[in-house]
């Protein structure tokens, strides 16, 4: 008999009142949002000082607008492009979910550099910033995605795996909490201790180069138990969707650490 923790059942609506819900998955975002510029005031008020407190404030608008309209947009470009394209009005229909993290990140990148151009200011000191502060929503993402039962792993015989509502009946890996661990605790942990460093933080780009690594990483590492896609199926030589948007990632990652930043 293959054994299997029962799932908690956690109504994915947190409240309900008349017509308007609040799910956890937008709570999720609402909250990590809100961490994060309170991590990035923190961060800019030591040097280098890419930017002020005001101008965190300031960004904070211009980040929500990127990680919604990217994560959406991404989404659909590259995990339901056939569906949209048959149904373009689908795509305003935020509440039935699809999000794309990768999406998220473009959205936030053309955010910042719009917004380091019109202010003058580093657009790669910026982005050190919220290198340290995006694990805390990418934790916060994974655990709602655990609580929706959604994105769950492969069929396995470990002794944590969970038989997901709309998994079927084999007990499967967890990926959700996988993730969160490996891409929330985990890389937060490593960009804090780094952030510590004087040194670290006066080379522009380290911190960006790897949170991208990281997350690259891990998400290449954790896609090898999580369930493709279904709409999607494999790719490539075996490569899942998300595998294959993590590899640019991977090198763009490494080109920051290793470059040689301008004084």
């Amino acid at each position: 008999m293959i054994f299997a923790l029962p799932f908690p059942m956690i109504d994915p609506v947190l409240v309900e009142i008349g017509p308007l819900a609040i799910r956890w998955y937008a709570l999720a975002y609402i909250v990590g949002l809100l961490l994060g510029w309170r991590y990035m005031r923190a961060f800019v008020s030591k040097p280098p000082k890419a930017m002020s407190a005001q101008d965190v404030d300031d960004f904070f608008v211009w980040a929500t607008l990127g990680v919604i309209l990217g994560g959406r947009i991404g989404y659909v470009l590259f995990y339901n492009f056939n569906v949209y394209s048959h149904d373009p009005l689908a795509i305003f229909r935020v509440w039935e979910g699809g999000m794309a993290f990768h999406g998220g990140l473009a959205g936030v990148i053309i955010a910042l550099w719009l917004f380091a151009r019109s202010r003058g200011l580093n657009f790669i000191a910026i982005g050190d910033a919220i290198a340290g502060a995006a694990p805390i929503g990418l934790f916060l993402g994974r655990l709602a995605n655990f609580i929706n039962a959604e994105l769950y792993g492969r069929v396995t015989d470990v002794p944590w795996a969970f038989v997901f509502p709309r998994g079927g009946p084999l007990p499967r890996h967890p990926s959700q909490l996988y993730e969160a661990a490996l891409e929330g605790v985990v890389l937060f942990i490593v960009l804090w201790l780094m952030s510590r460093s004087d040194a670290i933080r006066a080379r522009t780009g380290t911190l960006s180069g790897v949170f991208l690594i990281g997350y690259a990483l891990s998400r290449v590492i954790v896609e090898t138990v999580r369930e493709p896609d279904v709409q999607v199926g494999y790719l490539m030589g075996g490569m899942t969707m998300g595998q294959l948007l993590s590899l640019p990632l991977l090198l763009l990652g490494v080109y920051l650490v290793v470059r040689r930043p301008r004084a």
